[in-house]
């Protein structure tokens, strides 16, 4: 059983040290042959910098590296290239001083290994002499430019107009002479998390294929079922036998929590490869990925559109002229979710051309969920679940009236936010506290006449739930009533309780409730 390459992102790394390796070499090679100018954005953490990394070791012309892999039996030539891979990854503050200081040291790292004097020091005109003179070290193979977070310094100041146009110019001054530098270039590849600014960034290069969404390429990054199945067997069995569950239940938990991110029209399934990884070195089925990154532009952007998470899990609409939107002029932030990997395509309409968005899996929606306590509930993150536990304990006996005691108690004990001026703001309050009780909780349920606000189960009872905010809770069950939002549980067997809850925006918490119980 192969070794996981766990936060690896080095092609040679993983080739020498024997390392498991999804190959994707015969995507790489068509790309490579197809195109001439690239551009892909995919999520965070999903083997954006090891494609770049495995662009860099084939152009370098690392036969042996690939050894056994799909390029041995596609490339004959093995030419040999002089390869420019340039990362922005790291730059994290956003400022023209940071960005010049880790750009010189990587042209300085190129200028010694092609023997290219620096004769200026703009860093535009120093990538232009590299990729002019490289080619004289390399039997005159032309250059290959590799560029690897291209948005980094964008995204730290996102919210931030005045920094963001300075940075826009900054990153443009250095690629601007891609356009120029065309005879001396055999291949130019620019990866990045959103589409942002990448249209004045790379006006030039009026030639540049987007295959961001292109089914040919959907598979390039992250993992597929099938993958899973094959080379990733053996430590699916070792997490099967470590949790004491069988391997057809190891499958579906992994499914059910890193599954289902679709890149284009074709709906291929695909794993977010870091979590995945995670989850076979460690044995542990827990959120990884969410984890590793900062919310904050997240629930800015929420903020800023008055976006309705809610309607996240039933799903939104997204027309498909959205996905190329500059991120810094969009009008929904739609596109923005879904290039970060908190949406995904779960459904697309090729006669409208709309694409459904919704959360890709139970990974994805926990992190999004907790992420949001801070701002709707409290900042205290560990008190909120720990009143929330109160809650589920007093579910799991069937006490909701105790259970919501509890809640009104907390909530009225929660100081007043700022930005808590709507209504819509405590629906979302209810909804990501309701959402922390897990599996018994489901929101937004579709029935035939309407959708029901929350349905909470356990073992012997069934309740469903309707809010209304600043209204009578008696009002809440005639809703159940008149849109019959009690029939399909009916023939369950289980007790089953309409359940009606007011919230007043006053006082900031449950006003009243009415509980009627029905047996079915």
């Amino acid at each position: 059983m192969k070794q996981l390459p766990t936060g690896i992102q080095t092609f040679e790394i993983i080739r020498e040290g024997n390392y498991l390796y999804i190959d994707k070499t015969d995507l790489v090679y068509r790309m490579a042959h197809d195109n001439r100018y690239v551009f892909m954005s995919r999520p965070r953490r999903f083997g954006k910098s090891l494609l770049c990394s495995t662009l860099k070791s084939y152009f370098e012309g690392r036969r042996d590296l690939f050894e056994g892999l799909a390029m041995e039996q596609l490339e004959t030539e093995w030419r040999k290239h002089p390869v420019l891979l340039i990362s922005l990854a790291s730059m994290k503050a956003g400022t023209e001083k940071e960005f010049n200081e880790k750009i010189d040291v990587q042209l300085s790292r190129y200028e010694e290994l092609y023997g290219v004097e620096k004769t200026k020091d703009i860093p535009g005109a120093r990538l232009q002499q590299l990729i002019e003179q490289a080619p004289a070290k390399m039997d005159g193979e032309r250059t290959v430019v590799i560029i690897d977070e291209y948005d980094a310094p964008l995204l730290a100041t996102l919210h931030e107009p005045e920094k963001l146009k300075e940075m826009r110019t900054t990153v443009r001054s250095l690629f601007s002479c891609l356009k120029d530098c065309d005879p001396y270039l055999r291949f130019v590849f620019i990866t990045g998390i959103t589409k942002f600014s990448q249209v004045s960034i790379f006006s030039e290069l009026n030639n540049l294929d987007k295959i961001t969404m292109m089914p040919r390429y959907s598979t390039i990054c992250g993992i597929t079922q099938e993958e899973l199945e094959t080379q990733m067997m053996p430590h699916v069995e070792n997490l099967a036998a470590d949790l004491n569950i069988t391997v057809e239940e190891a499958l579906l938990r992994l499914k059910r929590n890193y599954d289902g991110y679709h890149f284009a029209d074709d709906l291929k399934d695909i794993y977010n490869p870091y979590s995945l990884l995670q989850a076979l070195k460690w044995s542990r089925i827990q959120d990884y990925w969410f984890d590793t990154g900062t919310p904050s532009s997240l629930v800015n952007m929420l903020l800023k559109f008055g976006a309705d998470i809610m309607d996240f899990d039933d799903g939104r609409l997204c027309e498909a002229h959205e996905f190329d939107a500059p991120t810094e002029k969009m009008t929904t932030p739609m596109p923005f979710f879904y290039q970060s990997g908190y949406l995904t395509i779960k459904d697309y309409d090729a006669d409208m051309e709309t694409y459904t968005l919704r959360y890709p899996n139970r990974e994805v929606r926990n992190g999004m969920i907790n992420a949001l306590i801070p701002y709707y509930i409290e900042g205290d993150t560990i008190h909120a679940k720990n009143i929330v536990a109160d809650v589920y304990r007093a579910i799991r006996r069937n006490d909701l009236e105790e259970a919501l005691q509890t809640l009104k108690a907390y909530l009225a004990s929660v100081p007043y936010a700022e930005n808590a001026s709507s209504e819509g703001h405590y629906q979302t309050m209810l909804y990501v506290v309701f959402s922390l009780l897990g599996r018994y909780v489901q929101q937004e349920v579709r029935t035939a006449k309407g959708r029901i606000d929350m349905v909470l189960t356990t073992a012997t009872d069934i309740y469903v739930i309707e809010l209304k905010i600043d209204r009578p809770a008696q009002e809440a069950l005639d809703q159940i009533d008149t849109k019959g939002y009690l029939l399909p549980y009916t023939l369950d067997g289980r007790c089953l309780h309409k359940v009606g809850i007011s919230f007043s925006t006053e006082t900031r918490t449950l006003s009243e409730w009415k509980i009627e119980e029905l047996k079915s």
